[in-house]
């Protein structure tokens, strides 16, 4: 959990990268157990550690429960990694480049009492496989966020990912939540469903082709047949689960299904008329 180069000014910076620096050299000097420092340097920023009240925002706000695997991407000293598995009782792991804070968060899970359920390694956050994951957190810099972004968007479609202060470029937050000054962002992996589908079901033409255009969470398209052509409208995509309407004169059809790779599925339900069914295959 780190915060910007930049983001904090120059003098301050290195005053504070200078008593950093000063006070683990004490350390060594004295053989005294290494302490974190706030402002110390790492591989990519400096080490500011995010608020314990932000760090539960960002779990409530991805739902974290037992079920969960949260991998904390730059653990710093492994505080969220700690509270996902004290608190919300998640399996958890933490991926941190400087060896000592691995130490420090190892030893704090033990004095917490989760060192059963939680993992700290020592490795770099871009050459790791994270992709087990079902909830991702981090406190990255924007353009360490962005460089992450594609291996993000590759994971599982429902995936949910939390980060504190910094956005993902264009890819848009679900939820923004603030907190004084800081504020937690919010994003659900999004299943991938630009292209050209053959869709068929209860109540649709044979033959019917449906385009959807992505970008993200959001998408826009037209269902096309022989006879006619209808845009998709109310659409919505949140992770693997869809939902768009159609209206064909004043008879209004609501869709609503499953992605999963290259077939959606689920239900339809046309005026006040029964429930039917819908499937479509990518093309």
């Amino acid at each position: 959990m780190k915060a910007s180069w930049n983001w904090l000014g120059a003098a301050l910076l290195a005053l504070a990268l200078a008593t950093a620096a000063g006070q683990a050299s004490a350390q060594k000097r004295a053989g005294t157990e290494f302490e974190p420092q706030v402002g110390q340097a790492g591989k990519d920023v400096i080490w500011v550690p995010t608020p314990l009240e932000v760090v539960d925002k960002m779990l409530t706000m991805t739902q974290t429960t037992a079920n969960d695997f949260v991998v904390d991407l730059g653990s710093g000293d492994g505080r969220t990694v700690i509270q996902a598995a004290k608190k919300y009782g998640a399996r958890a792991l933490g991926i941190e480049y400087n060896p000592d804070m691995v130490t420090v968060s190892s030893r704090a899970a033990q004095k917490e009492g989760v060192a059963d359920k939680v993992k700290f390694m020592k490795a770099d956050i871009f050459e790791t496989d994270f992709t087990q994951a079902t909830v991702i957190t981090l406190y990255l810099l924007p353009d360490l966020n962005l460089k992450l972004r594609p291996k993000i968007l590759d994971m599982k479609p429902g995936t949910r990912v939390a980060s504190h202060q910094f956005t993902m470029g264009d890819w848009q937050p679900d939820e923004t939540a603030h907190l004084d000054n800081r504020q937690a962002l919010f994003w659900i992996v999004p299943a991938k469903v630009g292209g050209t589908w053959r869709l068929r079901g209860d109540g649709v033409a044979q033959d019917t082709e449906m385009t959807i255009k992505q970008t993200f969470q959001l998408i826009q398209g037209n269902l096309k047949s022989n006879t006619r052509e209808l845009p998709l409208t109310a659409t919505n995509l949140r992770g693997s689960q869809i939902s768009f309407s159609t209206y064909e004169g004043s008879v209004r059809r609501d869709y609503s299904g499953r992605v999963s790779d290259n077939v959606m599925e689920g239900t339809v339900r046309s005026g006040g008329g029964p429930e039917g069914k819908w499937r479509a295959t990518r093309q």
